[in-house]
């Protein structure tokens, strides 16, 4: 008997039908002699709508209580859920965040998992029961209060419940049969990829590839558990993310390819893009040491995650340079009024902000071994005439920022330039990509 954790985003229970659907898919895997938890998110778009709801009432919403209307999305739906499989015949209990065992932090919007006791949802296990368990939502043993884990939280959850479990696979529903190349949506003849590196796809989730969060892959890479990406819509066997390391991973081809089963594996595993940052730029800022950092210590005290990072060559002339940094647009605001405040002492010019930018990122492992990879993907985007502003590099990837009105064809550009291109367009069947 196998332990299997599934979770389903908000367009896979969307509605009355698609969460029978769903209970059906749970109950034929109970049927095959496996244990089941079910992690769930909020049906279809009711977190946005609670959320602007919470902002028709008030501008600012106090943190805790927006947590408390938050979390109702996913009661709802877990509820829904149970209802189905046990009109289907079959024991389904559901859990709130705090009754399964997910304890966080104290931070209410973003709280972070530090522990996870799943007693209650192991002891309906025991019983034969599915467990159906809220996403998203957690408890913070402290204050007492109910808390919620960001965006794509839904994720985490369910990979969280499947370290604490030792599930043997932690199954990812959406609306896409895996993980694609590249967004369908932007490029439609982007092509499921079969087994993918938790590697890469940590690197496609932190450029912008909604599929997987990437709290959730750093939290399966960091506890050893297997994750797969599945569509809610269909039985496709969907994308494998495989946990190993570069040595790992060239033993398995060097295997593979002994056996004659493959020869070489793709230099590029896919593109992503991500039109919610924005760029700020310090003008006039003293070329001496220790600027950037009283700089960005000045930015990290405000929270904001902090992306590219570009310091130009100084002019000899005024020994003045500029920093430019790329974050999320909604920290933009926050960090401009803390740079402000501190302007007189660290001296700079002035401050530029532009949310109108784009990154596009070329993911793989391949890399590594492959040269003029850097080349071959700024030819592309010089051959559309397409100007990039900023670029950051890793191991494997390289990222590049534009302007936002030209990151979706830059996507598709790159796309084929590397020989990605699919025969035929993807299916998306509810048009989220969760």
């Amino acid at each position: 008997m196998a332990l299997i954790v599934q979770k389903f985003g908000g367009s896979s229970v969307s509605d009355a039908e698609s969460i029978k659907r769903v209970a059906k898919r749970i109950v034929e895997t109970h049927k095959a002699g496996n244990e089941v938890v079910v992690a769930v998110s909020a049906m279809g778009d009711t977190t946005d709508e609670l959320l602007d709801l919470a902002h028709d009432v008030t501008p600012i919403p106090a943190p805790r209580e927006l947590d408390m209307l938050l979390t109702a999305g996913e009661r709802i739906s877990m509820a829904l859920l149970a209802m189905a499989i046990r009109s289907l015949g079959h024991d389904a209990r559901s859990f709130t965040g705090s009754q399964a065992g997910m304890i966080t932090d104290a931070r209410h919007g973003a709280a972070r998992i530090v522990d996870v006791t799943p007693g209650r949802v192991r002891d309906a296990l025991d019983e034969g029961a599915v467990a159906i368990v809220a996403g998203f939502q957690g408890f913070n043993r402290d204050t007492r209060d109910i808390t919620t884990l960001g965006r794509g939280g839904s994720d985490t959850t369910a990979v969280a419940l499947a370290a604490a479990l030792d599930a043997s696979v932690c199954e990812i529903y959406t609306d896409v049969d895996g993980v694609f190349t590249a967004d369908p949506r932007i490029v439609p003849l982007a092509h499921k990829i079969d087994r993918i590196s938790s590697e890469e796809m940590l690197e496609l989730a932190a450029s912008g590839a909604k599929v997987l969060h990437i709290r959730a892959v750093e939290y399966a890479r960091r506890h050893g558990v297997t994750l797969k990406v599945r569509s809610s819509f269909n039985n496709t066997e969907g994308t494998l993310v495989i946990n190993e390391s570069a040595e790992e991973r060239a033993a398995r081809v060097a295997v593979e390819t002994k056996d004659g089963r493959t020869v070489e594996e793709p230099i590029i595993a896919g593109v992503a893009t991500d039109l919610s940052e924005a760029k700020i730029t310090v003008v006039g800022v003293p070329d001496v040491p220790g600027k950037a950092a009283q700089i960005f210590k000045i930015v990290s005290k405000t929270n904001a995650n902090v992306d590219i990072i570009v310091q130009n060559v100084s002019a000899a002339a005024t020994g003045l340079t500029d920093i430019s940094f790329t974050l999320p647009k909604s920290d933009g605001q926050r960090v401009l009024t803390a740079l402000t405040a501190e302007q007189p002492d660290v001296g700079f010019q002035n401050l530029q902000y532009d949310d109108q930018i784009g990154k596009l990122a070329l993911v793989g492992a391949g890399m590594r071994s492959n040269a003029g990879v850097s080349a071959q993907l700024f030819e592309a985007l010089y051959d559309a005439g397409i100007n990039i502003e900023m670029i950051s590099t890793s191991e494997i990837r390289i990222s590049v920022v534009t302007r936002a009105d030209t990151v979706n064809e830059a996507a598709r550009v790159v796309h084929r330039a590397f020989g990605l291109d699919g025969d035929a367009q993807a299916i998306v069947y509810a048009g989220t990509g969760r």
